[in-house]
């Protein structure tokens, strides 16, 4: 069974194979929510403990569990994690909780958490397990955050409105206002603006590993020996 190095668990989880850019799972809470970056980073905190927790534990009861109902076993672990989140959620971040609303119970059915589940958790070592999970969902929250921002910006010209849904009073003031008198982009913070910013951003890294393909060749053409020319 192949074993792959922490280095490149957390690649894959971060850029190479990052689940909402490569991947294209978990579309509906990343367009639904990501209308500013408070929310997207709730949500993918959320998401990102229930990759940990969950990667944990069905890395833990592989063995154990017969193939024949590991995936109920699998979605029946999954929401009793993302439960038991949502009740933390409830209790300490209320106000978040009832913004983001039933995009945190719907995390059971995202297919970023089984589908890691089945495909690496199930097949390696705990601590591989959670590194993939929290690799996979730290590069979920990187875009999340980086769409919610996008979208808030041009859609309010505003960066961490509301932060203290999630920190609290002492974020009350966090808000940066970087267009001033901006009378906002409707757009932007609808379903189309979500689109439209996930969109660019996966044209941006599709560019940007293409630039870095050709950097390699380029490195490699020059590293080759030269042919030996014939004797004549």
């Amino acid at each position: 069974m192949n074993h792959p190095s922490y280095a490149q668990i957390t690649r894959e989880g971060l850029w190479s194979n990052n689940p909402a850019l490569v991947q294209i799972l978990g579309m509906c809470p990343m367009l639904a929510v990501t209308s500013s970056v408070v929310n997207g980073l709730g949500l993918g905190l959320a998401t990102t403990l229930t990759l940990v927790l969950s990667n944990g534990i069905v890395s833990s009861i592989r063995h154990i569990v017969r193939p024949e109902v590991r995936i109920p076993v699998f979605v029946l672990v999954i929401a009793s994690v993302v439960t038991v989140i949502q009740l933390v959620m409830d209790a300490y971040f209320h106000e978040l909780y009832k913004v983001l609303g039933i995009f945190v119970p719907l995390i059971v059915t995202n297919c970023v958490i089984i589908g890691r589940a089945e495909a690496f958790a199930s097949k390696q070592r705990a601590d591989r397990a959670l590194l993939d999970g929290l690799a996979m969902g730290l590069g979920f929250t990187l875009v999340l955050i980086t769409l919610g921002a996008m979208r808030e910006l041009a859609g309010h010209g505003t960066l961490f409105a509301q932060a203290d849904l999630m920190l609290g009073p002492m974020a009350s003031d966090w808000k940066l206002t970087l267009l001033p008198h901006y009378r906002g982009f409707l757009v932007a913070v609808l379903p189309p603006g979500a689109f439209l910013g996930l969109g660019l951003l996966i044209a941006l890294k599709n560019l940007i590993d293409r630039r870095q393909e050709q950097r390699r060749a380029a490195r490699h053409r020059q590293a080759a020996p030269a042919p030996a020319t014939a004797a004549s």
